[in-house]
């Protein structure tokens, strides 16, 4: 017997495709596929790489992608595919891909992701109580302050009560962890036991800021000028986790070996309330996995910034989900329904920003409205906070850094030594230089090219070692920033800590990195801050943290930010969402390098990634829910 092979016909690659996109179109054709179902599988794989869930077939929504346009008798030459399967198709027996009634095509794993996480949601939804939440409970949460700068933050504390699925969106600024606090608390107080309460973000570094953020929380409350926390109160209080900085994957017991989660429905997550903040971040199959980890009876609040930018994997479920759930909470319909305890509503969008940089402020929403005159003079009104330097070549991107590292270069804490004396501010050293490295912070819109930010960061660090008369090849110096890139619970590192290299009285490197906070014997104490080294070359993998990735900064702020952008205008990679992640790091002042047309794009274009959780849900709706 003699094998062989029909070599495929010249051109049957897309230029776009990966390795991966071409291996598939291969095995279709290797199962008797049509090459009309191998290309589509194909497109369809590149579309999730990209992050959307679902591939538009048709015309009348634009899909994104540049597979052109199928006709009536194509689709229906693809539903007839014996490996795809319709909505109909048994879960137990799957095909390799489905293609509903609306066109959209799908990796199988997509479409059951999809389908369980719609289902877990309305399920959630349904099983909503009616109850009756005491406002003199939420005058003493809020110390008698009842105006409309908390009304919204009033609204969820008053909405959460007897939910099974929460939703808090807003932008920076708006209180929405010290709104989970008072959340958390109302949803202690008519229990006859203590409950426990789990709280985790995608990051470790998300997960860092928000244990920081209900510490910092807890003490305003304890310590509030004119009217504290009442003292039976202090114990619910004191019941809310401050401590352990939990990401999703450690909370959900994530197994690399096999990809697969320790927690499900047979092994729940034993906690009564689970808090996920920086949603945004979370991918849709993380979404299903973490909706089968939470009991029926305990409640989910997800937490986050709706308009951010969405997971790096496949998804945009918080998008998804403040879309399908109720997209006026929080705008006008609010105030009058505030007093109606039994509002059916399980999402609140807080818009008031307590931000005292109004201009900021300005400047973000200018970003969100997509509308580049108001940004235009938002900027021009913030002159003395906000620059835009257009950057269209090589030469005036490295004119930039140059600059830019020269004041990096004059920040004198990141070159003190770990063993030095407290400054007057009472600070430590290690202390003052993580402090200084977050006052700047360059963000690249990508990672790899010339204007990537590993380029970036071999051009700051070239200009650095020359300032500070390092050795030209030395990768380990005093001052050197650097950021995980991988968790690593043993060491207690995780993917977006920020570490500083510093050198002691004798000349030795570690690199320091700030820990949990100890905890300080009394109410009033604040818990003291932690700081933890590691020798340079025992730590887990990391990069140079001069310059980040946008993507990379998620959950993190900065006092002053520059945000990097290429200059094709048309790149990919340019978005609304990205510009707004960006520029909203910064608390102080902001730079956006950026070419006019650059700047256009991404002001101008927001990226709607495809799929389906929202339409699914949405189809549940019209059925009908309980309250």
């Amino acid at each position: 017997m003699s094998y062989g092979f029909d070599a495929l016909p010249a051109g049957s690659f897309a230029e776009a495709w990966r390795p991966l996109e071409r291996a598939l179109y291969r095995w279709v054709i290797g199962h008797q596929g049509s090459t009309l179902l191998a290309r589509v599988a194909a497109w369809a794989s590149l579309a999730d790489g990209r992050g959307d869930t679902a591939l538009w077939l048709s015309g009348g929504v634009e899909s994104g992608s540049e597979m052109p346009a199928l006709n009536e008798a194509e689709i229906a030459a693809l539903a007839a595919e014996p490996m795809v399967g319709s909505p109909d198709t048994d879960a137990a027996t799957p095909v390799p891909f489905v293609l509903d009634a609306d066109g959209r095509f799908y990796l199988w794993r997509n479409y059951r992701h999809e389908v369980a996480v719609a289902d877990a949601v309305m399920r959630r939804r349904d099983q909503a109580d009616a109850v009756t939440v005491a406002e003199d409970d939420i005058d003493t949460l809020f110390h008698g302050i009842d105006d409309n700068t908390v009304a919204q933050q009033r609204l969820a504390v008053r909405r959460v009560a007897g939910r099974k699925l929460f939703v808090l969106t807003g932008g920076p600024g708006t209180g929405k962890t010290t709104t989970v606090l008072r959340m958390l608390l109302m949803l202690q107080r008519p229990s006859s036991r203590p409950l426990t309460i789990q709280v985790a973000a995608p990051t470790g570094k998300a997960a860092q800021r928000l244990v920081q953020s209900l510490r910092e929380g807890k003490q305003k409350l304890r310590r509030h000028a004119d009217k504290p926390l009442p003292a039976d109160w202090l114990p619910l209080l004191e019941n809310v986790p401050d401590h352990e900085a939990l990401t999703l994957h450690r909370l959900l017991g994530y197994r690399p070996y096999d990809n697969v989660f320790a927690r499900d429905a047979k092994d729940p997550i034993p906690a009564d309330i689970v808090v996920v903040d920086e949603a945004s971040m979370v991918d849709l199959a993380m979404l299903r996995g973490l909706l089968d980890a939470v009991r029926p009876d305990a409640t989910l609040i997800l937490v986050g910034d709706a308009d951010q930018l969405t997971s790096v994997a496949a998804g945009s479920v918080l998008m998804d989900l403040v879309t399908a759930m109720d997209p006026a909470a929080g705008e006008g319909g609010d105030e009058e329904r505030a007093g109606d305890a039994t509002d059916t509503d399980d999402l609140v969008k807080l818009r008031h920003s307590f931000r005292a940089e109004q201009y900021l402020v300005d400047i973000n929403q200018a970003i969100n409205a997509g509308d580049a005159g108001a940004l235009q003079l938002a900027m021009a009104a913030a002159a003395e906070h906000a620059r835009h330097i257009a950057i269209d070549t090589p030469q005036e991107l490295g004119r930039q850094v140059e600059r830019w590292s020269k004041r990096i270069a004059k920040t004198d804490e990141l070159r003190a030594s770990s063993d030095g004396v407290t400054d007057a501010s009472g600070k430590g050293p290690v202390e003052a230089a993580l402090d200084a490295l977050a006052r700047r912070q360059l963000l690249c819109a990508m990672r790899e090219g010339p204007y990537g930010a590993t380029a970036v960061n071999q051009a700051i660090e070239h200009r650095l070692r020359k300032e500070w008369d390092e050795e030209p090849g030395r990768e380990w110096y005093p001052g050197r920033a650097v950021i995980i890139v991988r968790n690593d619970y043993t060491a207690g590192l995780f993917n977006g800590d920020v570490g500083i290299c510093l050198a002691d009285a004798d000349g030795h490197l570690r690199v320091w990195f700030e820990g949990s906070p100890e905890s300080v014997a009394g109410d009033d104490a604040q818990p003291a801050r932690r700081f933890r080294s590691f020798a340079p070359n025992a730590l887990p993998p990391h990069e140079s943290a001069f310059a980040i990735t946008i993507h990379k900064s998620q959950g993190s702020e900065y006092a002053h930010v520059a945000v990097l952008l290429p200059p094709d205008a048309e790149s990919r990679i340019l978005s609304r969402q990205l510009l707004y992640t960006g520029v909203s790091r910064a608390k102080r002042s902001v730079e956006l390098w950026a070419g006019d047309a650059a700047l256009a794009t991404a002001v101008t274009h927001s990226v709607q990634r495809q799929g389906g959780v929202a339409a699914k849900l949405a189809q549940r709706n019209d059925g009908g829910r309980s309250p």
